[in-house]
């Protein structure tokens, strides 16, 4: 017995549309079977109807593999125990649990998987008046997710609270409450000022860049020897590197460090920064542009007798 012609639901919208305008002019021609669309002849019907009736033609005739995709349904792993009296407190069924938990890592272990939650199940027996247990029975579940590592680079998921804030208590008590937080810029000139204000996940509205000044930014002077329309990125050193340079009439000639030395073959700077005068914070330094005759542009800036490298542009 010959089955009659179907479009193929599994397909995209364009190719369904496709062959349904096939399948409409065979049945034009008075092809109704996969009998009678095999003994067409494939050149004929490949210059006729394109590539598309020819993969229908190679079905009819036995000629197509469609490879099967195997789908492995999710595995879950259960363990369960009822206990014979009924129990007051919660350490036999903390002994359960701990015991169900090592039992499910063998089981796991041995097949070499992963957990992506746990469901707990608890029922419990609603006694009657009269003594016995009633049929309907009161049943607490809970779910766990299992703690993941967060790929995303904007994900700001939060899985557990409390687990968090669990974390950010035992946290302060090691280490003490000005050391933990989120870090804030400090309202000064002076580079890499910040303080520890007490962790909120809640942003409060959108994230704002920044107003303040900060020796990263070039936007005063351009860097030497760059376009204007582009601006290279300083890549900073933390710390910042120790360095010895020689001055002729104030000005860098030559710069020597672990990392980076050589002639000073241009120069932008002083750049002079200072604050903090009315409080024992005060600072002052001045920062330099300097291009070495290897190309290698740098940031540096001196305070007082001690020059030190902040980075270099890209």
């Amino acid at each position: 017995m010959e089955r009659s012609l179907s479009s193929d639901s599994a397909g995209a919208k364009d190719r369904q549309a496709e062959v349904q305008q096939i399948l409409a002019i065979l049945h034009k021609w008075g092809i109704h079977t996969l009998g009678q669309l095999a003994v067409l002849d494939k050149e004929q019907l490949a210059a006729r109807l394109g590539p598309e009736a020819v993969r229908m033609w190679e079905r009819a005739n036995g000629q197509s593999t469609r490879l099967l995709k195997l789908v492995r349904p999710p595995e879950s792993f259960e363990e369960s125990f009822e206990f014979e009296n009924e129990i007051e407190t919660a350490e036999p069924l903390l002994f359960m649990l701990r015991r169900f938990l090592q039992q499910l890592s063998v089981r796991l272990s041995a097949v070499y998987h992963v957990v992506k939650e746990l469901t707990l199940r608890i029922t419990f027996s609603n006694p009657s008046r009269d003594g016995f247990a009633a049929a309907n029975k009161q049943i607490y579940e809970r779910v766990f997710k299992i703690p993941q590592p967060q790929f995303g680079l904007f994900e700001t998921s939060l899985r557990d609270p409390n687990q968090l804030y669990e974390t950010l208590a035992r946290l302060v008590a090691l280490l003490g409450s000005d050391r933990v937080g989120t870090p804030v810029l400090e309202k000064t000139h002076r580079p890499d000022a910040f303080h520890l204000e007490p962790f909120s996940w809640d942003f409060g509205g959108t994230i704002s860049v920044s107003s303040h000044y900060s020796s990263d930014a070039t936007e005063h002077v351009p860097p030497i020897s760059t376009n204007a329309m582009s601006k290279p990125a300083l890549r900073r050193f933390r710390p910042n590197i120790a360095a010895s340079v020689l001055l002729a009439e104030g000005q860098p000639i030559h710069l020597r460090s672990g990392q980076v030395s050589g002639a000073v073959s241009a120069q932008r700077g002083p750049y002079r920064a200072s604050g903090n005068w009315w409080d024992e914070k005060i600072w002052s330094r001045g920062e330099w542009d300097l291009e070495l005759e290897n190309n290698v542009l740098v940031r540096c800036h001196q305070s007082g007798q001690i020059w030190e490298i902040d980075g270099v542009y890209d």
